[in-house]
């Protein structure tokens, strides 16, 4: 347990004593949230919300989806 404090402390007194390293760390956050923000909005779009209208109707669709065997797949995209 004493190297796990001395580790947390070395790391604590080093980031309480810079200066420009939290500009960078803070303008890397930001970078990060607004790069993750527009990634869901344009990648991941909302589609069972656009598809269906109630949560059992989404649930049956997700259910019916995840439960598909690999061997049923297999067969429907055989021509």
């Amino acid at each position: 347990m004493n190297t796990a404090v001395k580790i947390a402390s070395f790391y604590w007194q080093g980031f309480r004593s810079m200066k420009t390293g939290r500009t960078l760390w803070l303008i890397i956050v930001i970078k990060l949230i607004i790069i993750f923000g527009f990634l869901k909005l344009v990648f991941y779009p909302d589609l069972l919300n656009s598809k269906f209208d109630s949560d059992a109707q989404r649930a049956a669709y997700v259910l019916d989806n995840i439960t598909v065997s690999a061997d049923t797949e297999y067969k429907e995209s055989k021509p």
